[in-house]
């Protein structure tokens, strides 16, 4: 039986625009990466990193219950939900790992990377295509990548890159995998698995934080900040939107972290990170979606 509050929210959700989903997602998206940083200080990255899955999976367990949906799932959908809690234990991983190695506008360049392989599946007009390219010329701006000087942060930041590409297109399949299916739940139960997954690499330097009164709850704003709040609003995003269009809009990322690596990390981008920044913002501007029919 619907709940009121369902009712409301099924009513509401329609009118919210998934620009403004994906919004959020954005400003979320290195907002929590952004304060784990800050408290890299006091634990080890890994440690910081599985709090940051745990407690979002603790998040989702509480409020979703996602293990009703096992017996409903078919054979296919069971191996997605599994590759996608893979996917999202290792990505988070890496990401950290870079982050802890280069500036967060540079791993947010190169992560955005992957999307363009992504977002050309569904390329169908030179508008889109002008848009693409643009995108791609603000990624090579923003990202001054000097390899001799921490050449496993960029190995990490690759890496994380190809897992990024691997969400965005989990992820879509889940959100769109109907039959009465929610996208939230599914991802709930993904974050369960990627907390199992991490654990053994993550959960001793992770072990320290529960004798700190600061880095405990530290880490779970870490986690709700960074994989409920942005993820979530993937999901209602990427319901609504193509692929390809999801893909693209994220080219306003690099752009997202350099801003909150001002703010928060006091990163100071270069007069090349700022032209980037504008080449990006342009691409998104004048990005054409597709008409029904025009993508696969």
């Amino acid at each position: 039986m619907t709940t009121p509050s369902g009712i409301a929210a099924q009513r509401t959700a329609p009118r919210v625009p998934a620009p403004a989903y994906f919004g959020i997602s954005a400003i979320f998206h290195y907002l929590g990466p952004a304060f784990a940083v800050l408290l890299f200080t006091h634990l080890d990255v890994l440690g910081v990193a599985w709090l940051r899955i745990a407690s979002a999976a603790v998040v989702f367990a509480v409020w979703r219950r996602p293990w009703r949906l096992l017996r409903r799932l078919t054979p296919e959908q069971r191996r997605v939900l599994l590759g996608l809690g893979v996917v999202l234990a290792a990505m988070n991983m890496m990401f950290y790992l870079a982050i802890a190695r280069l500036p967060l506008a540079t791993v947010g360049a190169i992560e955005f990377l992957g999307t363009i392989v992504v977002a050309a599946v569904g390329m169908r007009n030179v508008r889109n295509v002008i848009a693409l390219a643009l995108a791609v010329g603000g990624v090579v701006a923003l990202t001054d990548i000097r390899l001799a000087g921490e050449p496993f942060g960029f190995v990490f930041a690759f890496v994380n890159c190809a897992l990024f590409m691997l969400y965005v297109v989990l992820g879509h399949r889940i959100a769109n995998s109907g039959a009465g299916l929610s996208g939230i739940d599914q991802l709930g139960a993904a974050m369960l698995i990627a907390a199992v997954v991490a654990a053994p690499f993550c959960l001793t330097a992770a072990a320290p934080a529960f004798t700190s009164p600061v880095a405990l709850p530290a880490g779970v704003g870490v986690g709700i900040c960074s994989s409920v709040i942005p993820y979530v609003t993937d999901q209602l995003a990427m319901a609504r939107l193509r692929r390809s269009t999801f893909a693209l809009m994220l080219s306003i990322l690099p752009a997202v972290a350099t801003v909150i690596g001002i703010v928060v990390l006091t990163q100071i981008p270069t007069i090349g990170e700022l032209i980037g920044i504008a080449l990006i913002a342009w691409g998104v501007s004048i990005h054409q979606e597709p008409r029904e029919g025009q993508e696969k």
